[in-house]
């Protein structure tokens, strides 16, 4: 991911160190050359991913590690986080609750996820953190930084920068960091994500289910995903095109391609609110009373009619589309395993079972048991068989789900 952002590198304390000494006139010089040669280096500093280590407590809760061995700029790949690194350092960072009584009594709102940050190094000397205004139409004016202390303490700190995707803060000290903005604030067009959940049919009942969410951009996904499964169960996230713009408090309608009578999208209308304690929670569902592999999905703002995002969906995963195909392409997508795995104890009551339904013969059950073989046996008595009937009498009894 390209950075646009110009970073700083002044960190405070190396300023603070430099008056400090300023009764030492070449001293003061040569440290100050050295800080403009690397404020001028860092406007062409290269932006780094790295993929933090990811550790969970008894609660499930998540922290992240990030073992730095140099200095540079580097973006967390889960949160979008940036950190600027005057050196080695491990900065140990995790996602956790607002006190949103807190921000009221200083009129304010989260405009972000708040993050606990810890690096023992004092190594950090900037953080990005991702924001979701539209910089392009004036969005961002209204945005501090809170700091937020273990005692519950609170300042607001006005960002060094606003690039179009991250507030740039230099920073001292660690704890509690992320993005609010003024209470009053205008209702502009934030950055947002549509992101798609979605509970697939399990055979034989064909219906199924796609919860829609409306998200602010800089959400964690990792932690809507857990959040999700901790409520919901298992479930696929779809991995789609998922930008669009939102008007926050303003009202969305879902719609779907093909429109029958076994697809329903639920509620009709949905008001996007721009929160990030509820991200978890699903704007709109789409049942589904039929099997079906793909659909197409467009949002669209009620007041002006206007489609602010589309996408086609490719709904069902390999393992589900088999639900609409014949019994014997069933059974050939499984037709190794059950030739390699099949148990003798597992065959015969297979044999009993096509029997006892009346699909193959005395004498055709006793044709099986000459065989010695068990691969050959299953091979003889299953996949060889043209009959639709041992066929379906197989699936039933196998219960495949491919």
């Amino acid at each position: 991911m390209a950075f646009p952002c110009h970073p700083i590198l002044l960190c405070p304390s190396e300023i603070s160190n430099s008056v400090n000494r300023s009764k030492d006139l070449p001293s003061l010089r040569t440290i100050l050359e050295k800080d403009l040669t690397q404020a001028a280096s860092s406007r062409d500093m290269k932006l780094k991913e790295f993929t933090p280590i990811i550790t969970a407590d008894e609660s499930d809760d998540e922290t992240y590690t990030f073992q730095c061995s140099s200095a540079g700029l580097y973006q967390c790949s889960v949160t979008g986080l940036v950190f600027l690194m005057k050196g080695e350092g491990d900065v140990v960072y995790r996602t956790v609750p607002w006190n949103r009584r807190l921000l009221a009594q200083h009129h304010k709102k989260p405009a972000g996820p708040l993050f606990d940050i810890k690096c023992q190094q004092q190594s950090v000397c900037q953080l990005h953190l991702p924001h979701c205004e539209v910089i392009s139409t004036g969005g961002g004016q209204f945005l501090q930084v809170a700091h937020v202390d273990k005692l519950e303490d609170i300042e607001f700190i006005t960002p060094d920068q606003i690039t179009e995707t991250h507030v740039v803060i230099n920073i001292t000290g660690f704890s509690g960091y992320g993005i609010v903005r003024d209470d009053n604030s205008p209702p502009d067009p934030i950055q947002a994500l549509i992101l798609l959940f979605y509970k697939p049919p399990v055979d034989p009942h064909p219906r199924s289910v796609l919860s829609v969410l409306l998200v602010p951009r800089n959400v964690v996904i990792r932690h809507v995903k857990r959040t999700r499964r901790e409520l919901n169960g298992e479930e696929m996230y779809i991995d789609i095109p998922s930008r669009c713009s939102l008007f926050p408090n303003q009202v969305y309608t879902l719609s779907t391609a093909p429109d029958d009578d076994l697809i329903v999208v639920q509620p009709n209308e949905a008001e996007f609110h721009g929160e990030y304690f509820n991200s978890s929670v699903a704007s709109f569902q789409v049942i589904f009373n039929r099997v079906i592999t793909d659909v197409n999905l467009s949002l669209t703002h009620q007041s002006s009619s206007s489609c602010v995002w589309k996408s086609e969906v490719c709904l069902l995963p390999n393992r589900v589309r088999t639900l609409s195909l014949p019994p014997n392409e069933k059974l050939l997508n499984v037709r190794s395993s059950i030739i390699k795995g099949i148990s003798g104890p597992v065959l015969s009551s297979l044999m009993d079972k096509l029997l006892e339904k009346k699909v193959i013969t005395d004498a055709e059950r006793e044709e099986a048991d000459v065989i010695q073989n068990r691969s050959e046996r299953a091979r003889f008595e299953i996949l060889d068989s043209g009959n639709c009937s041992i066929q379906y009498v197989l699936i039933t009894a196998l219960k495949v789900h491919v």
